[in-house]
């Protein structure tokens, strides 16, 4: 069948049969990534309403520097925050380095950008007469941004979603910050690094699988709810 299908075959048995490996290293990379996304979420929903919903002195500036942070290379937030979390650097009393939550504060950097971004479009590309109508009809700002978010949900999901994308299938962070630790920090994409650089490509492919097949059930996810 030649090396690809016999790896394959390896693949799907390891998976099939719950392998412990790839099971804790799956769920390190879904626990770390799921938080960060929330907490992205909810700093990055509010802040990307903010700017669609405002005009104000130094919004373009603002704009340009969401544009270039949702661009920010991995390695380079990885850098930043090692810098921060190392034991010389300022946060390093606190012991977070090589830790999920490292990890999780590195992602939520990643991921903040894109939200904001994302739900900025979503923002200015929706009726404008919404807000106008809104407060015509004596509601407040905030119960008429509620309103806004209610008619650009489907945007604000898929923003939250690309996130989610960017952060489970990045590696960067997850090395500099996490270490690649067995059963501790070791996720998918870091796995499949090491793995694969370890002659172990079976192993590697079926944590790609898993990856693949977890960011399809969540465009899945998506697409019914949009259908709804």
């Amino acid at each position: 069948m030649g090396y690809l299908g016999d790896s394959l075959l390896t693949a799907f048995e390891l998976i099939l049969n719950f392998d412990r490996d790839i099971r804790m290293t799956a769920w390190v990379s879904l626990y770390t990534s799921s938080c960060a996304i929330v907490i992205a979420a909810l700093l990055g929903v509010p802040i990307g309403l903010w700017l669609g919903l405002n005009r104000f002195r130094g919004r373009q500036l603002l704009l340009a520097l969401l544009n270039t942070l949702m661009a920010l290379p991995t390695v380079v937030v990885g850098l930043l925050l090692f810098g921060l979390l190392s034991r010389q650097g300022p946060l390093g009393p606190l012991g977070l380095l090589f830790t999920p939550l490292a990890m999780i504060i590195g992602q939520t950097v990643l991921a903040t950008p894109i939200v904001a971004n994302l739900v900025l479009a979503a923002v200015t590309g929706a009726d404008q007469r919404i807000i106008d109508t809104a407060l015509t009809l004596g509601a407040s700002r905030l119960q008429a941004a509620i309103q806004l978010l209610r008619e650009i949900r489907f945007g604000v999901m898929a923003a939250v979603i690309a996130g989610f994308g960017r952060v489970i299938a990045e590696v960067g962070v997850a090395m500099m910050l996490g270490g690649n630790i067995r059963n501790s920090t070791r996720t998918m994409t870091t796995a499949i690094a090491l793995e694969t650089s370890k002659g172990e490509f079976a192993f590697g492919l079926a944590l790609g699988i898993l990856l693949l097949s977890i960011a399809l059930l969540v465009n899945l996810f998506l697409n019914v709810l949009q259908q709804r």
